[in-house]
């Protein structure tokens, strides 16, 4: 298994050089996804767990007090703790309509994270709408191949078809949402969600696996956090343990 380091040296893609950089050097292969609804929850959590992760996830829109100021705010939390900034849209639409949502609104996306989602269920259009936004800016694009709920209908096939779609935009995608690596080119990232220290599941359907699964036997890069590390009293705490642990099946696997 290449080191991230060395992947970085092998993709052109500016967001996944950056990342794999930030990996190697904070020695952290862990996204936390804070789902907080105030902002100033979600300001405090990301000061306390910034030094443990790689990237933050958000929910933007989920927010009752948004205001535009938060967009540099959470630029300055990420220079200062070195991590990058993914917000979870889960794009789904014509690629016009995207590109609209991507660039415009309240919420004005591509000004501030360095990298998004979006479903492949429309076509390739979704990603030339996307991107003739984002990839001016430098920014990245994340496929969503597989999800982590009970009943997803992201079979194989439809894996599939996201990684044709990806490997076919790779000025733009720089990796996939998936449960296992998709992917043999090595400048491709995957981000594993649902992970927990012990496999489960919620009542709503999500459907949880261990850090030594995800990294260890699937061979995804990144794995991403949410309540197991938001919900905990000591969410610093929590988060270092999860990085570490990550972190060592890592090496495990580099070193093999």
């Amino acid at each position: 298994m290449l080191s991230y380091f060395k992947r970085a040296n092998l993709t052109l893609h500016p967001v996944a050089q950056k990342l794999f950089k930030v990996m190697e050097q904070k020695q952290s292969n862990l996204c936390v996804a804070i789902d907080a609804t105030k902002k100033d929850d979600l300001l405090s959590l990301a000061e306390q767990i910034g030094p443990e992760i790689c990237v933050l996830k958000t929910h933007i829109d989920i927010l009752e007090d948004y205001t535009p100021k938060l967009n540099d705010e959470l630029k300055r939390l990420s220079h200062r703790h070195q991590f990058l900034l993914f917000e979870d849209r889960k794009f789904a639409d014509i690629g016009n309509t995207v590109s609209l949502q991507y660039e415009k609104g309240i919420y004005r996306i591509a000004e501030w994270a360095d990298l998004t989602n979006a479903h492949v269920l429309p076509g390739p259009g979704i990603i030339e709408g996307l991107k003739q936004v984002g990839k001016p800016l430098g920014r990245g694009l994340l496929l969503l191949a597989e999800m982590s709920s009970a009943g997803a209908m992201t079979d194989a096939q439809y894996a599939k078809k996201a990684v044709e779609m990806g490997e076919a935009h790779m000025d733009f995608v720089m990796g996939f949402i998936s449960q296992k690596k998709l992917s043999e080119h090595p400048g491709m990232v995957h981000f594993t969600p649902g992970i927990q220290l012990h496999e489960g599941k919620d009542a709503l359907g999500q459907r949880y696996t261990t850090v030594e699964d995800a990294i260890c036997r699937r061979k995804t890069d990144v794995i991403i956090v949410g309540r197991g590390i938001t919900g905990a009293s000591d969410p610093a705490a929590a988060a270092k343990m999860y990085r570490s642990a990550a972190w060592e099946c890592y090496t495990k696997n580099a070193l093999s």
